[in-house]
């Protein structure tokens, strides 16, 4: 197994001139197969052990080695290859809306969640356990991105159960156990569930005052009634459902089983056909007089779910750096495999330019992912009001970013990288979901305008960290320098009540936030990681050289460093 620093197939020569019969194989970089993806991803490694020093390695290199190994690759291209199939009706016509997965998907995501991708985070509860859990999920979506959206959820839900202490002893202890279990059973008689989430409707998209599903008392529990446009997981155990009452949206925990083994009746449409994350079975749902059970308070559904949300929010930062991460992989793992017009890709200056700066965003990535999980270990109210912002900054800037990059990867494949026999094809219509999933860009840049206006005192912290860059890089100061006046004159627009200045802002809304992730990335960069890379990024994205395309990177930038821990 490889485990050295430079994780690249030999390197290929450029002038060979021996005549070979046209059968013969040669100028191809091997499959990138049985490795560790660990300990080959110098970021990921080196960010751990800034952010959780006394993290348990061994059990990560486990990990490692099994995304790496060729089953696990094989079992990925299978699980999206062969999609779930929803079945309404069983031979006889008795409904039983039931989704059937290949094989190959109940095997990877038994082995996410045998290794607590769902659930360290909660059972190992500590100054480090999220940043430990993040590696963990992050590893695996980097292989195979579609199983982790229920493997997210189930992570997920713990803070919103814990708005009722009768529903948190039953559900939580099951939720976040290791182990796996597809049986649609009494969820009483199983050790290990998943949950799902069901707010969107057709009407409403993210705006969920504005849905129209509601619910009636029926002794200890409600009865539900009405549409969802989009539920992920169907096959979940469980599920948290935005429904109306008087007081308004409430928030339910709706079991796919009820007490007893009864099917509830959760009714599935039809599955989505989606432009990626294929593997995972989307759906649209109606509920018809469905048992749920009021989680939290009524009328407050969406303070319950939002506890939620913050989390796959984050989540999504985790998988799209992920995303990155085998992006890059695989541009340079072919890079150091083939030659191209007399000489090894790989020692060509623009195929060099492009993989250091695709090294560059996803390092910028991965760290702050981890400085992002590491925040939620901070339980002080300083911590609280900086993932506030951080969470939704990081979210749309990189989750935003995904697709370019995969693209930008894609192409350094050449004719390999747009076809479905490599990773990168089924990459680059994944990494959309992540800029979509929990609040599209729009919603994003909405929800970081409001949290200014409501809660000015995470805007303070949030410029307090950026602080922390100051003096160490010309770019970084100038641009923290107009930062700092686009804040204060959004604060003010906010504050003024005026609908011409908050349309305003409205409009420049995109700009601020993107100064306000790139910022925040070299930070901590400047705090975490190697100086060559903190410098690196602060000239190709700060300064007034920087571009946005790959490879197109000013002086200042250290392409030989980067190529190294690509």
């Amino acid at each position: 197994m490889t485990t050295t620093a430079d994780p690249g197939p030999a390197r290929a020569t450029a002038d060979s001139t021996t005549p070979r019969t046209t059968h013969t194989v040669f100028n191809q970089a091997p499959p990138r197969r049985d490795i560790n993806e660990f300990t080959l991803n110098r970021a990921l490694v080196d960010a751990l052990a800034h952010y959780a020093p006394n993290a348990a390695t061994d059990d990560l290199e486990r990990i490692g080695a099994l995304v790496g190994s060729t089953d696990f690759i094989n079992d990925a291209r299978l699980a999206n290859v062969h999609g779930p199939v929803l079945h309404t009706h069983d031979d006889w016509g008795n409904r039983i809306d039931e989704i059937e997965f290949h094989p190959a998907y109940h095997r990877i995501i038994g082995d996410a969640l045998d290794a607590e991708a769902h659930s360290y985070a909660w059972t190992h509860p500590g100054p480090s356990a999220n940043v430990e859990r993040a590696v963990r999920f992050m590893l695996f979506s980097q292989i195979e991105p579609g199983h982790a959206c229920p493997v997210s959820m189930t992570h997920a839900v713990v803070p919103s159960l814990r708005a009722d202490s009768a529903l948190a002893v039953f559900w939580e202890p099951r939720a976040t156990a290791s182990g796996y279990d597809p049986r649609r059973i009494d969820p009483a008689t199983k050790s290990a569930v998943t949950f799902g989430m069901a707010m969107t409707e057709k009407q409403g998209g993210s705006d969920i005052r504005a849905n129209t599903t509601y619910a009636v008392s029926s002794g200890d529990h409600h009865l539900i009634t009405g549409h969802k446009w989009f539920c992920s997981a169907p096959q979940s155990d469980a599920f948290l459902v935005i429904a109306q009452l008087d007081e308004g949206p409430s928030c339910f925990v709706v079991p796919r089983v009820l007490p007893g083994g009864e099917l509830n009746t959760v009714r599935i449409q039809r599955l989505k056909d989606k432009l990626g994350n294929r593997s995972n079975a989307s759906s649209e749902i109606e509920f018809d007089a469905t048992d749920g059970w009021l989680l939290g308070e009524a009328g407050k559904g969406v303070r319950t779910i939002i506890e939620m949300v913050a989390q796959t929010r984050l989540d999504c930062v985790l998988g799209s750096a992920a995303g990155m991460r085998q992006c890059v992989a695989e541009a340079v793992w072919h890079a150091r495999g083939r030659a191209a017009f007399g000489a090894t890709l790989i020692d060509q200056p623009l195929m060099r330019a492009v993989i250091a700066d695709l090294q560059l965003e996803a390092e910028a990535a991965t760290y702050t992912a981890l400085h992002l999980a590491a925040a939620y270990d901070d339980d002080s109210a300083e911590a609280a009001d900086f993932r506030r912002l951080a969470t939704a900054v990081g979210k749309y800037w990189i989750c935003k970013r995904g697709p370019e990059h995969a693209y930008e990867s894609l192409e350094c494949l050449g004719g390999n990288g747009y076809t479905e026999s490599f990773p990168l094809a089924r990459r680059y219509r994944e990494q959309p979901v992540m800029a979509v999933w929990e609040g599209s860009g729009n919603v994003i840049v909405l929800d970081v305008l409001r949290a200014l206006a409501r809660e000015p005192r995470s805007a303070k912290t949030f410029l307090g960290f950026l602080e922390t860059g100051l003096g160490k890089h010309a770019d970084f100061d100038a641009a923290y320098e107009s930062l700092a006046r686009s804040l204060q004159t959004a604060v003010q627009d906010l504050e003024s009540g005026e609908a011409s200045a908050q349309a305003a802002l409205q409009a420049r809304g995109r700009v601020l936030v993107e100064k306000m992730a790139l910022l925040m990335q070299a930070a901590i960069l400047f705090e975490s990681a190697p100086a060559e890379v903190a410098s690196s990024f602060a000239a190709a994205r700060l300064g007034a050289e920087r571009g946005r395309e790959y490879g197109a990177l000013p002086d200042g930038v250290d392409i030989d460093f980067l190529i190294q821990r690509a």
